[in-house]
């Protein structure tokens, strides 16, 4: 039988049933593909793919308990999808970088307060679709997170790591202040109103705090210094494939004018580098428009 590119979640054996390990066919599932075709999402695969979506969605497939009969085997079986589900959700959402070098997962290990909201949001999550196949006698059920906005998993997160101690500190980084001896950047004729930011060349990753450094390791764009309103709202920036998508993108937050830079390395897999011709662009440009206080910055990835 022909299988669809689609992660299913761990097995789980237990009192619920089975969740099963291989690939889901979402050909058995219609309120299924019918739902994933309305919305326009896809299954998430990587944690970038997440970013790019704005949203996370995962699936979970079971099977009935044995020895069950009539509507417990659906109620089984639906069951042991949701399990399976949230083990996979669990997975991605402890791939999902902080900043730097600190995933969800290694938060998990400093802060029991983070580990806790964490298992507590994903169980909590209510899913989007429970489909039951009687003919195959197997059940499918999809849970959809935001990434950000009301409810979603940025916005628990922000509030947790802005005001965890030991992540606040890993986050602290003394902030970018121009250089006397370089010149200003000549006036433009229309003010820059947001930053694309070109990072293709390099490994770089999405992140929840995603920060831009110049060569001496000062911060120019830190949204852990931006309000948490503004965050839970947008997040820290904009991800896509291109320059242009990249404008459209950030055409929804009002931006017409965008100053458009190469990074010019890595600091850390979730954070840039951009030279000091370019920091000072970018801080003079921010001076006279305020752009980055309402994330108006978009990041182009390979």
């Amino acid at each position: 039988m022909k299988k669809s590119m689609i992660l299913a979640a761990v097995a789980l054996m237990g009192c619920v049933g089975l969740a099963q390990a291989d690939e889901v066919d979402l050909r058995h599932y219609k309120i299924a593909r019918e739902y994933i075709k309305k919305e326009k999402v896809t299954v998430t695969v990587t944690v970038e793919q997440a970013f790019k979506q704005d949203a996370i969605l995962v699936v979970g497939e079971g099977v009935p308990k044995k020895g069950t009969t009539g509507g417990q085997k659906r109620l089984t079986a639906l069951r042991a999808a949701e399990v399976a589900a949230q083990r996979a959700l669990a997975e991605l959402l402890k791939g999902v970088s902080i900043t730097g070098q600190t995933t969800v997962r290694d938060a998990e290990l400093e802060s029991d307060v983070i580990k806790s909201s964490v298992n507590a949001f994903i169980k909590g999550f209510q899913p989007v679709v429970k489909d039951w196949n009687a003919e195959e006698e197997t059940a499918l059920v999809i849970l959809k997170v935001g990434v950000n906005g009301p409810r979603s998993f940025g916005a628990m997160m922000y509030e947790k790591i802005l005001t965890e101690p030991k992540i606040k500190q890993q986050i602290e980084q003394p902030a970018y202040v121009p250089p006397a001896e370089l010149p200003a950047p000549p006036p433009v004729a229309k003010p820059y109103d947001g930053l694309i930011i070109d990072a293709t060349a390099y490994s770089f990753r999405p992140a929840l705090i995603n920060r831009i450094f110049n060569p001496k390791g000062e911060v120019l764009y830190d949204p852990a210094k931006i309000s948490q309103k503004v965050l839970v709202e947008q997040g820290c920036g904009e991800y896509t494939n291109s320059v242009d998508k990249a404008r459209a993108a950030l055409r929804k937050r009002g931006v017409t004018n965008p100053l458009v830079v190469a990074a010019s390395g890595t600091v850390s897999p979730s954070d840039l580098q951009v030279n000091n011709e370019v920091a000072l662009q970018i801080f003079s440009a921010n001076q006279s428009n305020g752009f980055m206080a309402d994330a108006r910055v978009a990041f182009v990835l390979k």
